[in-house]
């Protein structure tokens, strides 16, 4: 049992000491353990990749992860193992450089990609350390990838009146101005009620990633092209978006992205999807001046460093803002 623990050990550090130094730990822990009982403690640790894969997204699950997200954390961490076929607690630093440098040579993938891999094999790898699965992460000293800052386009106003006046239904409308207005993740849309809305007050209630309910707002123009839509439905389903045609079923995600999109194609105005709705209202917010907590708690971050990546800052502002501060 010592001994099968003493390898164990000395693997683990492979990364951060030399041969010497090993070979002196290797003889030290010999030692300090000869002649001693060892209880069996370790019996719950997982002794496969899968198992510890498999307790890794039960954590995640239980942390409130999406099912999305799990899935993704599944397949990436899936694909490492595929091509490092060491046990979880054998990998090294080098393994896994190698391993991403490889991954992006041959599926020419972008930098983005490469750091949201990284991202999601050190939450492993760091979960693994806070369980004592393992001593230290071999992720622990390989650093966020430096990815290019791209500006990203949003919705100009004009650009957004076209799409209002070019809807061939009331639903597609309400969808709009409730993207528009409220800055609400499309995942959050769908999953909207008629009884989630409170028109008197013009707020709704949505929940978020790892389903944490937050309240957002809508003007009176929205207001009343939602009532003027649901005026319109003709089934009893509870959803706020349904589908256009019997039986009706609430709208899914896609269903969203692809009426906006043949929108967006009719007009000929480029990349209308859900998202850039949201960025448009970060961005608007922050130009008339809203406390950047506030747009922060509006889109439903919990880290203000994301806001500040969705709200593209207009130059011209700037300018006026300088002149107003600073000259």
């Amino acid at each position: 049992m010592s001994t099968k623990i003493i390898t164990e050990i000395v693997e683990s550090l492979k990364d951060n000491f030399d041969e010497n130094a090993l070979q002196i730990i290797e003889r030290t822990l010999y030692k300090a353990l000869k002649d001693k009982e060892i209880i069996d403690v370790v019996k719950t640790q997982p002794q496969s990749n899968e198992e510890a894969l498999v307790s890794f997204l039960a954590a995640k699950k239980i942390e409130g992860c999406s099912s999305r997200s799990i899935a993704f954390y599944q397949t990436t961490l899936q694909k490492m193992f595929s091509h490092i076929t060491k046990i979880y607690y054998s990998v090294t630093t080098e393994d896994i450089r190698l391993y991403l440098s490889n991954y992006q040579d041959t599926n020419k993938v972008s930098k983005s990609t490469i750091d949201n891999m990284r991202r999601i094999i050190s939450s492993f790898f760091s979960w693994l350390e806070s369980e004592d699965y393992i001593v230290k992460s071999p992720a622990r000293r390989i650093h966020k990838v430096k990815t290019p800052k791209l500006v990203k386009e949003v919705f100009s106003d004009e650009s957004i009146e076209l799409m209002r006046q070019n809807c061939k239904n009331p639903r597609d409308l309400a969808i709009i101005d409730l993207l528009y207005s409220t800055g609400i993740r499309v995942g959050e849309l769908v999953r909207l009620d008629i009884s989630d809305v409170d028109f008197s007050n013009k707020e709704c209630i949505v929940f978020g990633k790892g389903d944490k309910q937050r309240k957002v707002y809508f003007d009176a123009k929205t207001k009343i092209h939602l009532q003027q839509y649901i005026e319109t439905r003709k089934d009893n389903n509870p959803a706020l978006f349904v589908s256009l045609l019997y039986p009706y079923n609430r709208l899914k995600v896609s269903g969203v992205e692809i009426a906006l999109r043949k929108i967006g194609e009719h007009l000929e105005i480029g990349n209308v999807h859900p998202h850039k709705f949201r960025r448009t209202l970060a961005t608007k917010a922050i130009d008339k001046g809203m406390p950047i907590e506030q747009v922060q708690h509006l889109l439903g971050h919990a880290k203000i460093d994301t806001t500040l990546e969705y709200a593209m800052v207009d130059d011209e502002n700037v300018k006026i803002s300088h002149k107003k501060y600073l000259g």
